[in-house]
């Protein structure tokens, strides 16, 4: 058996966590041979319910899991991590105007930055899905300077997966047969996918998903709105937000950064846009299409982008410099 590594989730006690646990715990996310320490961070005032997730988790029996620890001190959560799993954040309440979500977040994120920066590895992954996802890892990544900003990412690999269920269930195959969609830009409703360099396999060959659909109104229309509105769809139906989905999404994230993409294959992740070839703007927390190799992400260089996807690409950078000038005002505040 190898070291353990530690681990951390913090909103530990909520519910995308409780579908998360178990995946991290069985070894389906780090490999059946990597035992794991797992730190439970959350508010004070959950510390009661953490503790019955602590008893659930003992009582699964793992036998990856070495260590399990509840807390609401960042002091000992951050301390020695490989990777950090940033769950919590304030969720929005009715009535709430989106710069107050994130004034409310920037605090908690420019806290666990710093506390990244003071007590966790320097090679610590860093992936953020509390909402507003992407800003909220810029945040954290400004309040730790001592760590490389390319070790931060958020989520957008529930879009990603939701794009990609949508052209499966839409031409009658399973969502492994297609591959290479992509989520541009924010995870919000300016999200962009796009699925103009996507694969699908239709009796054992690859074809362009937009010569086997043909149907580019569909694409260019109710597919991206239906992407973009999905999780409001599921609030809608649930009267909850995505757990289940979102849990399988972070676990599909993590283990790409942990094992590598498949060869041929690209994901979407929230990754920081310098460098970049696409004409977004540098110093923007934004989600391209990338490949990883040796638990590094590189962007997927040289796909053309027609005036469609330009226009799209343009609209969410826009919506993301903004949020990130009202995040940056609270930041020197907070």
């Amino acid at each position: 058996m190898s070291e353990p590594i530690r681990v951390l989730v913090t909103g530990a006690a909520g519910q995308i966590a409780y579908s998360l646990l178990y995946s991290i715990g069985n070894g389906s996310v780090f490999g059946k041979d990597q035992p794991i320490i797992l730190v439970l961070l959350d508010i004070t005032p959950m510390m009661g319910v953490l503790d019955g997730v602590l008893m659930e988790l003992q009582d699964c029996a793992l036998p990856l899991l070495k260590d399990v620890i509840a807390t609401d001190k960042e002091e000992v959560a951050f301390k020695d991590l490989d990777v950090a799993i940033l769950v919590g954040s304030m969720p929005r309440r009715e009535g709430m105007e989106r710069k107050d979500l994130l004034k409310a977040n920037v605090k908690i994120f420019k806290s666990q930055g710093a506390a990244l920066d003071k007590y966790a590895k320097k090679s610590v992954k860093v992936i953020v899905v509390g909402n507003p996802a992407n800003t909220n890892c810029l945040t954290a990544s400004k309040s730790a300077p001592s760590i490389p900003k390319e070790n931060f990412s958020c989520l957008t690999r529930l879009d990603h997966n939701r794009a990609k269920a949508q052209v499966a269930l839409k031409l009658g195959v399973t969502a492994n047969d297609v591959k290479n969609v992509i989520i541009w830009g924010n995870h919000s409703s300016t999200q962009y996918p796009d699925v103009n360099h996507a694969k699908v396999k239709l009796q054992g060959k690859e074809v362009g998903v937009y010569e086997a659909l043909k149907d580019d109104s569909w694409l260019k229309g109710e597919f991206v709105t239906t992407v973009q509105q999905r999780g409001a769809a599921v609030i809608k139906a649930r009267k909850l937000s995505s757990a289940m989905s979102a849990a399988k999404a972070i676990c599909d994230h993590v283990r790409d950064i942990w094992f590598g993409t498949p060869e041929g294959e690209f994901v979407s992740m929230g990754v920081i846009s310098d460098g970049n070839s696409y004409g977004v703007p540098d110093d923007l927390l934004y989600s391209f299409p990338v490949v990883i190799k040796n638990k590094t992400w590189k962007f997927v260089e040289g796909l053309p982008i027609n005036d469609f996807s330009r226009e799209k690409m343009d609209l969410t950078a826009k919506e993301l410099t903004e949020e990130k000038e009202s995040a940056f005002e609270f930041l020197s505040s907070a």
